[in-house]
């Protein structure tokens, strides 16, 4: 059974710091951070609607 991973705040505001304001495609922050790209989309997604 796959446990799902958790990450910080600290995490995910860095990694939608990546895409949102120095405009790194998410494919490749997600890439470079080992992390799913639609899971970094809906990060990014979610921060837009705030």
């Amino acid at each position: 059974m796959l446990t799902r991973r958790r990450y910080t705040k600290e995490f995910k505001t860095e990694a939608k710091g990546l895409v949102l304001k120095q405009k790194i495609p998410v494919a490749q922050v997600a890439s470079d951070l080992g992390i799913g790209k639609s899971t970094l989309d809906k990060w990014v997604r979610d921060e837009d609607c705030v």
